[in-house]
């Protein structure tokens, strides 16, 4: 459906005032699956559309949807490091402790790839320490795997 095409499209370009003549139009676009099975919400916070994230979560887009490898929109932000878009999602809702089909978090993402403020702000919203991805590992360990100092003492200090 070329509409549907042309929507993610502007969508990953962020482009707000179309996204929302889009949905004017049509509002169960806000749910819609792409071709890899993300939905519009995904894709904004993984392109770090902070305008596009609300304008969705206005029109109803389900905030943990889950794309093709179960992800959510905050794991997205949690490995691509967009502390503000994070910090969005968690205050419209979003459940902190969703696993992926790997069995990942958003905590074991943030400790992997050493975004602190983004740990920070999960820890404060009741982010497990104790969950473990589909190889045993917790968030703890992955900090260590990394040799994230910071991101350890971090994590130690919020047990």
């Amino acid at each position: 459906m070329e509409n549907r095409t042309d929507f993610f499209d502007h969508l990953r370009k962020g482009d707000a005032q179309t996204i929302l003549e889009f949905l004017e139009k049509d509002p169960g676009l806000a749910n819609v699956k792409d071709d890899r099975g993300s939905t519009p919400l995904i894709l904004a916070a993984y392109y770090d559309h902070g305008e596009l994230v609300s304008l969705l979560l206005q029109h109803g887009a389900e905030i943990d949807a889950k794309d093709g490898s179960g992800n959510t929109a905050l794991m997205g932000v949690c490995f691509k490091g967009y502390a503000s878009v994070a910090e969005q999602l968690i205050k419209a809702g979003a459940n902190v402790n969703l696993t992926n089909a790997m069995g990942a978090t958003c905590l074991i993402y943030a400790a992997t790839f050493n975004k602190i403020p983004i740990a920070k702000l999960l820890l404060e919203h009741g982010a497990s320490l104790e969950n473990k991805d589909a190889r045993g590992n917790t968030a703890m360990d992955h900090a260590k795997l990394q040799g994230a100092k910071e991101m350890i003492a971090l994590l130690e200090n919020h047990h």
